[in-house]
């Protein structure tokens, strides 16, 4: 059977593509990290990878994921602090990855940050410049011209006033910019304001550092090529990070469409509201794992689906703990598995990766058995 996932450009299900999968997902802007929102985006896409290398040992694998180690919002957050931009994302890198490896997501293929793909942003943008996509303006800042896409919204379905909105709302927005032509054009590339703690790189243009999407579509092109299996992110990402990667993307190598499955993985909320950086309002995973196994956390993380928003609840992870813990014994008892357990196992997985149902069909298998399709869903069963 094929693998089924959710495509947000098709609103459909749709089969991943033959061949070598190439997936390329957006990773953290390193301040304030690893809240339990970014765990359940990583958790779920290490479970992607250990599932297709799984159902398909015969295909490569080749997972891309992108550190944004430049953009307005880390040097806000550098300013605010008073340190340099460079020690923060180092400093929140590190804690990171050490984060994920607590809670056994395996690296990437390729961890890679924005700004060691500077000649490749620099070719894009030139490229979409040369093909009139793209207009210099007073400053040396470069905007993408959004009117030269007439597909521009096609991933997000929403209505002008609505990116608009959104847009403005952005730690980098400029939609009331009066060199730019449409409000809704955004920047590839930002020239320096002339401030000792931003960064600067030399360009066609002039000194400056490269505006938030283009980084991801230059790291795609630059490990990946012009086209991709899959592209995931946070479902807060589709307008207008994702949006704007297309249109770009697509422009520049005049390949289309740019990722044949756009996958995106809900909102965790607390209080009502989405748990973000932004908003301060934040459950650490560094904490929860003092107090809970790695296990328990991928089970309360992987018994929610990727595309159902839910809401922190200590309770729940109380309950997941307990599950956790039922499972570990269960994997030391004999070897025990139902005839249609891996059959069972294999579907859940198949169906637009359903966690939950996969969880449920550990229940009822102890031993060796359990142990290696535990291990699909990242979990050790460590005592």
């Amino acid at each position: 059977m094929p693998l089924f996932l959710s495509d947000t450009l098709s609103a459909t299900r749709k089969v991943v593509p033959d061949g070598p999968i190439k997936l390329y997902v957006c990773g953290v802007t390193p301040y304030d990290t690893t809240h339990l929102g970014h765990a359940f985006t990583f958790v779920q896409f290490d479970t992607l990878v250990r599932a297709l290398r799984w159902l398909r040992p015969d295909r490569e694998v080749s997972y891309v994921q992108n550190v944004t180690d430049i953009d307005d919002s880390i040097l806000m957050r550098a300013r605010k602090l008073g340190v340099d931009w460079r020690t923060l994302g180092d400093e929140q890198t590190a804690l990171y990855r050490a984060d994920m490896r607590a809670l056994n997501v395996a690296e990437p293929t390729h961890l890679v940050r924005a700004t060691s793909a500077m000649p490749t942003i620099l070719h894009i943008i030139t490229t979409l410049v040369e093909r009139q996509a793209a207009y210099v303006v007073e400053g040396g800042s470069v905007f993408f011209r959004v009117r030269s896409v007439p597909t521009y919204g096609e991933l997000s379905k929403l209505p002008r006033e609505r990116m608009l909105e959104i847009a403005s709302r952005q730690d980098d927005s400029d939609v009331d910019d009066p060199r730019k032509e449409d409000r809704l054009d955004f920047a590839l590339w930002k020239g320096w304001s002339g401030r000792a703690d931003e960064p600067c790189w030399d360009s066609p243009w002039g000194r400056g550092r490269p505006g938030w999407h283009v980084e991801c579509s230059a790291l795609c092109y630059q490990y990946l090529g012009a086209q991709l299996s899959i592209h995931g992110g946070g479902a807060d990402l589709v307008f207008p990070h994702h949006e704007c990667e297309i249109a770009q993307s697509e422009t520049a190598t005049h390949v289309r469409p740019l990722a044949h499955v756009w996958s995106h993985v809900a909102m965790v909320r607390m209080d009502g509201e989405k748990m973000s950086k932004s908003l301060g309002n934040m459950v650490f995973l560094r904490e929860l794992l003092l107090r809970y196994s790695a296990d328990a956390i991928r089970v309360y993380l992987l018994g929610h689906h990727y595309r159902q928003v839910w809401e922190w609840s200590p309770a729940e992870l109380d309950s997941a703990a307990s599950l956790a813990q039922r499972l570990t014994l269960a994997a030391a008892e004999p070897d025990n598995a139902d005839s249609h357990a891996v059959e069972a196992f294999r579907a859940a997985l198949e169906d637009d990766l359903n966690t939950p149902q996969a969880i449920d069909v550990l229940t009822a298998v102890s031993g060796k058995p359990l142990r290696e399709l535990g291990a699909v869903l990242g979990l050790t069963f460590a005592t």
